[in-house]
């Protein structure tokens, strides 16, 4: 077989069979989705299942407020846009994430500044504080993988600059730091709903917040300005329809039910993978802050440790591992080196920003590896084989 021939031995790879596939569904998401059909109201302007996602949400994140929006991108923007943000205004980010994070910013005319990671690949506070300038409105605080960072630093540094804390928590459902849903912790919380995510409506978003105000100019910017309560025609602010609709609410309430049982089994694994990689020379798994009481595991993070990257060029490492049937991804490249965000904020603001984050950049480019959650749904023997095609393609360099 072609697939045996591309082993790193020239043997057959040490797994033949697929790994866990997403989404997982059955006859609730099925039910569920018929009911939002049949009941003709697809939109969601008067929202039956939509209200319902929204509460048990709330509740998940220990926030008191939840607004669905059409997808995580969108949530980011707006809750910025609640907070305060303008056109102009510095929004401190980290460059290890999506692009989305920056691009929320710049769809509104911010400019995003890139604070480097600590060595979990979350922000690192201490960068944070020093990109403070007089034109700083915001931080974002993303929690990579399912990793809540460091919110009680984050809240302090918000709180003596007073700067708006966003959390975009698109990875990162049902986490916690320090016994506290994230979302709520800063003054809004943005989550992602797309197809990859663990909770998944195939697309769609959703913003937290525990301060009323801020929930309610949420509500209507992404309700074309409509104020709650308010009448059909009465729109008191610029605003968008970027609306969630029944059926999708109907998806995300099915896959909800899911959560806490896919949340154990990815821990599970996690855990297992902790134990199994840490006996396996020139690799280590991402080490966490004790104070993250609940970890979304919606990546899998390791790293090449730094003696054995001088031998052990990342894309042929990922390229054996691919070849042992071990999924292993390469993870983002670091936001502050796009070139079409840099573009962006000349455009935007006349200026060319490119900060070095060293850490980012090493990580990315040398040391870093995922494995998505679906994988993470897998069995204890799923584990083992990780283990094991890693150590078979880490031998054959050392």
């Amino acid at each position: 077989m072609q697939k045996a021939r591309l082993a790193v031995d020239g043997g057959s790879p040490i797994r033949m069979h697929p790994f866990p596939e997403w989404p997982v569904f059955g006859e609730l998401e099925e039910k569920l989705m018929l009911e939002a059909v049949r009941s003709g109201n697809w939109g969601g302007v008067d929202p039956d299942k939509i209200k319902l996602f929204e509460e048990k949400f709330a509740r998940l994140q220990d926030a008191k407020y939840a607004v669905t929006v059409n997808n995580g991108t969108v949530a980011i923007s707006i809750a910025l846009l609640a907070a305060g943000v303008d056109a102009g205004d510095e929004v401190i980010m980290p460059p290890y994430t999506f692009i989305a994070t920056a691009t929320a910013a710049l769809l509104i005319g911010a400019i995003p500044v890139f604070a480097d990671v600590d060595e979990s690949m979350l922000i690192d506070p201490d960068k944070v504080e020093a990109a403070i300038t007089p034109a700083t409105k915001a931080i974002i605080a993303v929690h990579i993988a399912g990793a809540p960072a460091n919110m009680t630093r984050l809240r302090q540094i918000a709180k003596t600059y007073k700067l708006a804390l966003i959390e975009d928590a698109a990875q990162a459902v049902a986490a916690k730091w320090e016994d506290q849903g994230v979302g709520a912790l800063g003054d809004l919380g943005t989550f992602s709903l797309q197809s990859s995510k663990n909770l998944n409506s195939g697309e769609g978003g959703v913003i937290v917040s525990n301060d009323e105000e801020l929930a309610d100019h949420v509500w209507s910017i992404h309700n074309c300005g409509r104020v709650r309560n308010g009448k059909w025609y009465q729109h008191e602010r610029i605003g968008w329809n970027f609306r969630f609709s029944e059926v999708q609410a109907a998806l995300a309430l099915a896959q909800l039910s899911r959560l806490e049982e896919q949340m154990e089994a990815r821990q599970r694994s996690a855990n297992n993978l902790d134990g199994l990689l840490c006996r396996i020379e020139g690799i280590h798994p991402v080490k966490y802050d004790s104070r993250i009481t609940k970890h979304a595991n919606h990546l899998y993070m390791f790293k090449l440790d730094r003696d054995v990257t001088d031998r052990i060029v990342k894309e042929d490492f990922i390229r054996k591992l691919n070849a042992e049937g071990i999924p292993v991804t390469a993870g983002y490249v670091p936001l502050n080196k796009n070139t079409a965000i840099i573009d962006r904020i000349h455009k935007l603001h006349g200026e060319v920003k490119s900060n070095s984050c060293p850490v980012a950049e090493r990580a990315s480019e040398h040391e870093l590896l995922w494995l998505h959650q679906n994988v993470l749904l897998g069995s204890e023997r799923d584990m083992e084989d990780i283990a094991n095609g890693i150590n078979k393609v880490i031998q054959s360099y050392l």
